[in-house]
C-alpha cells in the first residue's frame, strides 16, 4: 500500500499517514513524465496538486492505483471520467480553501483600490505621493461563478458594506447556499455593467476559455477593478492589457495566468495598474492543513477497503488490489 506524492504537497496529516503506509515524497516528479509513470507502478495512492496530469495514460501505467487525492479544488489536470472508467477514486476537498481564496481576492481588490503596491514602490524610492484612493463601501461586487470561493468572497464583500451579485448559469437563484451568503444571481450583462469590483471564480473548461475577453471587458465601467482567482485560461490576457492601457478598466489583479509560470515578461507585468501573484490565493497554513486532513483520511479509508468522503467522481471505494 504505497503512496506517491508528486508535487509540493506535505504536512503533518501526510506525515502521520506515513506511519501506516509507505510514502514517497517527490515534489519535482511531475516534471518527468517517464519517471512519473515508472514510479507509479505498484503505487496504490497518488497525491497531486495542479501540475501532475492525471490522464488515461497515467492511470493505465498504475494498475494498483486506488485513489488520486487532489490537494486543492480545481480538477482541470485530472480526467475524472477516465478515473471512473478505471475504478479509481478521485478525492478533492471542495470548499476547503474557499476562505483563503476569498480573503486573497478581497486583499487584492483593496490593494488596487488604494494603489498600495505602487505607493509602496514610490515611497521606497523616496517619494511621498498622498493622492487619494477609493473606498469599497457602498459599491457592488460582481462574481463570475457562484461556487464555494465566490460565496465566501460575497460574504466578505458584504462585511465591507458592498452588494454582491453573481452570474452562474448552473446555480438556482433559490439555492440555500446563495441565500445564506446574501448573493443575488443576475444576468452576465448586469453583473459586469454594474459592478465596481468583478472577481472571477470560474474553472478552466472548453466553455470558459477566453470567457473574459474583449467583448466582456468592454461592458465593464472605466473605474471597475478586475480580480482573477479562478483559472488563468478564462482571461484573454492581451484583451485585458488593451483595456488597461486604454483606460477602459481601472486595474486588474491576477493570481492565476494562462501559462504558469508565464514564459517571460509581458505587457501585464509592465503596467502600473496590475498586481500579479503566483497562484497562492488558496494556499495558507490553515487551508493546507484542512485539505491534507481530508485527503489523508480518505486515502487511509480507501486503502483500508472503505469509502472516500470527498470523492468528486463516481467511484467511492476504488478497485480491488
Amino acid at each position: 500500500m504505497s503512496i506517491l506524492v508528486t508535487e509540493d504537497v506535505w504536512g503533518d496529516p501526510l506525515r502521520a499517514l506515513g506511519d501506516r503506509h509507505p510514502i514517497q515524497h517527490a515534489p519535482e516528479l511531475w516534471k518527468d513524465r517517464g519517471g512519473l509513470l515508472d514510479a507509479l507502478r505498484g503505487a496504490t495512492a497518488l497525491v497531486v496538486r495542479n501540475r501532475t496530469q492525471v490522464d488515461a495514460e497515467l492511470l493505465a501505467a498504475a494498475p494498483d492505483l486506488r485513489i488520486v487525492a487532489r490537494a486543492g479544488v480545481g480538477l482541470d489536470n485530472i480526467d475524472v471520467t477516465a478515473a471512473d472508467d478505471a475504478g479509481v477514486v478521485v478525492a478533492a476537498p471542495l470548499g476547503a480553501n474557499a476562505r483563503s481564496v476569498a480573503e486573497h481576492a478581497l486583499g487584492l481588490a483593496l490593494a488596487l483600490a488604494r494603489n498600495t503596491v505602487e505607493r509602496d514602490r514610490d515611497t521606497r524610492a523616496g517619494g511621498w505621493n498622498r493622492a487619494p484612493g477609493r473606498e469599497l463601501r457602498g459599491g457592488t461586487w460582481g462574481l463570475l461563478g457562484a461556487g464555494a470561493t465566490a460565496r465566501e468572497c460575497g460574504k466578505l464583500a458584504d462585511a465591507f458594506g458592498m452588494r454582491a451579485i453573481a452570474y452562474d448559469p448552473y446555480v438556482e437563484p433559490t439555492s440555500p447556499a446563495l441565500v445564506e451568503a446574501g448573493i443575488r444571481l443576475a444576468p452576465l450583462t448586469e453583473v459586469v455593467a454594474h459592478a465596481d469590483v468583478v472577481s472571477c471564480h470560474l474553472p478552466a473548461t472548453a466553455e470558459t476559455e477566453g470567457f473574459v475577453g474583449e467583448s466582456l471587458l468592454a461592458r465593464m465601467r472605466p473605474h471597475t477593478l478586475f480580480v482573477n482567482v479562478g483559472r488563468g485560461e478564462v482571461v484573454d490576457e492581451e484583451a485585458l492589457a488593451d483595456a488597461l492601457e486604454a483606460g477602459r478598466l481601472a486595474g486588474a489583479a491576477l493570481d492565476v495566468r494562462a501559462t504558469e509560470p508565464p514564459p517571460g515578461r509581458g505587457r501585464l507585468e509592465d503596467l502600473p495598474t496590475t498586481i500579479l501573484t503566483p497562484h497562492i490565493a488558496g494556499i495558507t497554513h490553515e487551508s493546507q492543513q484542512a485539505i491534507l486532513q481530508v485527503l489523508a483520511a480518505d486515502i487511509d479509508a480507501v486503502l483500508s477497503g472503505g469509502e472516500a468522503r470527498a470523492m468528486v467522481g463516481a467511484v467511492r471505494r476504488g478497485r480491488a488490489a
